[in-house]
């Protein structure tokens, strides 16, 4: 249950099924591939771009969805049932344009990759392939007792540690997990009978006695390791899983719906995505623990239920939590403070009768109940975690063992804080002493401690086509790009040299720059090619003088040859972003990030730049990025990003003038966020976090003049919806016309497919078009 953590609930939630019972809805459900499409352009740049209408249209779908499914539905499982069309009536995705030979196949007991929820996957069996979606995970460290009781060292520990302040060697962490596939997700037809199931889970070979799959995984850098649940989800689609996720066979592609709004794949995927979670933490029917999202009504049915893992044991494992670090016997003197940390998973398995519940799906469902529960108490009958008892009860893994509890006494003299943001004070109570502020190096939010976006996945390229004939991709250009004249080649033109007998050593770029004349020099010019075991790149490129940094750049490269062309995308108007003023398509993030002041083609230094410019160039480069390009910093720690950790008061009385007359200008605003327990700081506020000022850069954008005219289209674009083309199932008895079939191809081609696609039985082709207007 790794990542960010939150749970929705309001003061008249807490526990008892009248509060958590509520009406459920007759309306029926929309389709994803219904007349209309569910996912929209506006929804790639994030729930707060979306009209309350299309909200409404997703809620009610994700709504039956939840209720439909098992098991709590992960963010990223809601993802995969709109994107990929799940069928609400029991096939699942057995209807779905989901590739199952193209799934991971993953073993029982051995090594893997890295596997987020929403993963679809082929659990290995040695007879019928077991296809299964992952639907939940958890940490299931060796160390972790049978009854829930966990080393300090184990809870909020980092992956990869060895022991009570070990954090191993950091290089490629490995982290034993348990993974709790659905495999019913495909339907009836797809899924193994009682009996099999029951064969398998018997032999414990390839499935444990629960249904679950057992695995270490792998990850192949501590930073990606620490990844949140949907950035890393992001990332396995982009990766391994892009081939399902650009089919044409899905409702809605994202390639269609990012061509609507803006050219990054990776910044319209994070859309969704918090889309789909804004929609699932906002409706008056689910609850939500962490990314997972449960209906009321189940809750309330647990609380009512008499049996196993019902209202009476969870009233029972509260009080047991609120009692466990409390002395049996009181000694005069005594004195010492008593931590015990519970693992909620394991913990459960110790209820009489709660064996055959926590089997398959029954496991993430029973753990997320639990959790709710626990948090309901906490919330409802102590102050910030503190009970009358003395005891102080807080969250303090929100990934091994389904969730890590822990209790202290006496709680009194801790200072207070969230009890549901997780603390990793078990991990931190092994470690080292710290140095007392003031006499080493200061606090975690230092600027050389913010935390950053990876510079290696900022401005990545994107693969558009990939046939027999050419290779087309996209990517922005860099500020280090820009001043070494040079740009990096694609992973397939970099195989297609390699395969070539005799590689070119140098290679043609033809260079156009629509709406802007180019010298010869410019537009001709031959670079070197650059096949080294670090870099793969063209160098020696005269750039033109307009370009800069965030620029999107599209290149083609006809196989077998040795010719390159790169051109840039005309806006439909001229835009002005903070001092630049463009007509091309560019990647917001890179230009936040790199068109900084003190930034230009021949440098990049902030020697000689005033106040007001330092504290621009600051928020720029040290803010968190939005994926439309805002950068927002924590205020508190400007002062020390600028001057260093002892910034002399003179230098922070200058740099408060300089942001008193930036705000009082609107060209930085205040804004407010929040920070976890780790130091980390968040926008927008996440609730249960500490509140933090923060200052935010909006680059500003106003149309200056159209292509080839001279008034205002803000209006007129306003007024126009973008409906890309999509699939949609047709009535019984009915079949696509010729001219829809023939769409389809043509579709297939622009998405970067071969031919030879064609509409799948039961499906005909909406091309694209417009609303309004």
């Amino acid at each position: 249950m790794g990542g960010d953590l939150y749970v929705s609930a309001t003061a008249d939630e807490m526990r008892g099924p009248e509060a958590l019972a509520t009406p459920r809805a007759t309306e029926k459900a929309p389709d994803p591939y219904g007349d209309r499409a569910l996912l929209t352009p506006a929804m790639t740049n994030g729930y707060d771009a979306v009209s309350d209408e299309e909200r409404n249209r997703l809620r009610r779908y994700l709504e039956a969805v939840v209720e439909t499914r098992s098991a709590p539905v992960h963010t990223a499982v809601a993802f995969n049932a709109v994107y990929f069309g799940y069928n609400l009536e029991g096939d699942g995705y057995g209807g779905s344009p989901l590739c199952l030979d193209d799934f991971p196949v993953i073993t029982f007991g051995e090594s893997a990759p890295v596997l987020p929820v929403g993963a679809m996957v082929c659990v290995a069996t040695g007879s019928d392939p077991l296809y299964a979606e992952i639907v939940y995970r958890e940490g299931a460290h060796p160390e972790m007792g049978a009854l829930g009781d966990v080393p300090a060292w184990v809870s909020g520990a980092p992956p990869g540690a060895e022991g009570p302040g070990d954090p191993g060697d950091g290089v490629a962490p490995q982290r034993r997990e348990l993974l709790v596939p659905d495999l019913h997700a495909f339907g009836p037809a797809l899924s193994l009978s009682s009996a099999q199931l029951l064969r398998l889970r018997t032999r414990r070979r390839w499935i444990n006695e629960d249904g679950h799959v057992v695995v270490d995984v792998c990850y192949p850098s501590p930073e990606v390791a620490r990844r949140d649940d949907l950035t890393a989800y992001a990332e396995h689609l982009l990766t391994t899983a892009r081939g399902q996720l650009l089919s044409p066979y899905v409702p809605v592609s994202l390639a269609s719906l990012v061509g609507g709004t803006h050219n990054d794949l990776r910044a319209g995927l994070l859309g969704l995505l918090d889309t789909v979670g804004g929609v699932l933490r906002t409706t008056a029917t689910l609850r939500t623990w962490g990314e997972y999202a449960m209906t009321r009504a189940s809750l309330a049915d647990c609380w009512r239920d008499t049996g196993p893992l019902g209202g009476q044991d969870l009233t029972s494992l509260a009080a047991a939590i609120e009692r466990a670090a409390i002395p049996t016997r009181r000694r005069y003197g005594l004195a010492a403070p008593v931590s015990v940390y519970t693992a909620i998973g394991p913990r459960l398995r110790g209820y009489l009768g709660a064996t055959e519940i926590l089997r398959g799906v029954g496991y993430a469902a029973a753990v997320c109940r639990a959790n709710v529960a626990l948090a309901d108490v906490v919330q409802g009958d102590s102050e910030q975690g503190l009970f009358e008892n003395g005891s102080r009860i807080t969250l303090d893994d929100s990934f091994e063992g389904g969730g890590v509890w822990r209790s202290h006494h006496p709680g009194g003299a801790e200072e207070p804080g969230d009890p549901l943001v997780p603390a990793g004070r078990g991990w931190t109570s092994t470690m080292p002493e710290q140095p007392e502020p003031g006499q080493g190096p200061e606090a975690k939010l230092d600027p050389v401690d913010l935390p950053l976006p990876d510079h290696a996945s900022l401005g990545t390229s994107d693969l558009l086509r990939s046939d027999a004939q050419e290779i087309v991709w996209r990517a922005p250009l860099r500020l280090h790009q820009l001043i070494g004249g040079w740009f990096p080649l694609h992973l397939h033109v970099i195989q297609e040299f390699r395969s070539l007998l005799r590689m070119p050593p140098t290679v043609h770029l033809e260079l156009s720059h629509e709406g802007r004349a180019l010298t010869e020099q410019e537009a001709f010019q031959s670079v070197t090619v650059e096949l080294g075991s670090d870099t793969a790149r063209l160098d020696g490129i005269t750039w033109p003088r307009d370009f800069f940094p965030g620029l999107l750049l599209d290149l083609r490269y006809l196989r077998g040859g040795s010719a390159i062309r790169m051109s840039t995308t005309p806006l439909d108007a001229w835009v002005r972003v903070g001092d630049r003023e463009t007509g091309h398509c560019y990647d917001p993030r890179v230009l936040t990030r790199e068109d900084a002041p003190g930034s230009d083609r021949r440098q990049d230094s902030a020697i000689g730049l005033s106040c007001r410019q330092l504290v621009m160039r600051t928020v720029r480069r040290c803010g968190l990025l939005t994926l439309d390009g805002h950068a927002l910093m924590d205020r508190s720690v400007l002062p020390s990003a600028v001057y260093g950790r002892r910034p002399h008061p003179r230098q922070v009385i200058s740099l408060e003038l300089a942001l008193t007359d930036l705000l009082a200008e609107r060209l930085l605003e205040s804004a407010v966020g929040s920070r976890d327990a780790w130091g980390q700081p968040h926008f927008p506020p996440r609730e249960g976090q500490r509140p933090i000022p923060l200052i935010g850069y909006r680059p500003a954008r106003r149309v200056i003049r159209p292509w080839g005219g001279t008034g205002s289209v803000g209006e007129a674009l306003r007024a126009i919806q973008f409906v890309p083309g999509h699939l949609r199932r047709l009535r019984p008895g009915c079949s696509p016309s010729d001219v829809q079939r023939a769409a389809f191809r043509e579709h297939c081609r622009r998405l970067g497919k071969a031919d030879g696609w064609e509409l799948p039985y039961g499906y005909t082709f909406v091309t694209e078009h417009t609303r309004g207007g």
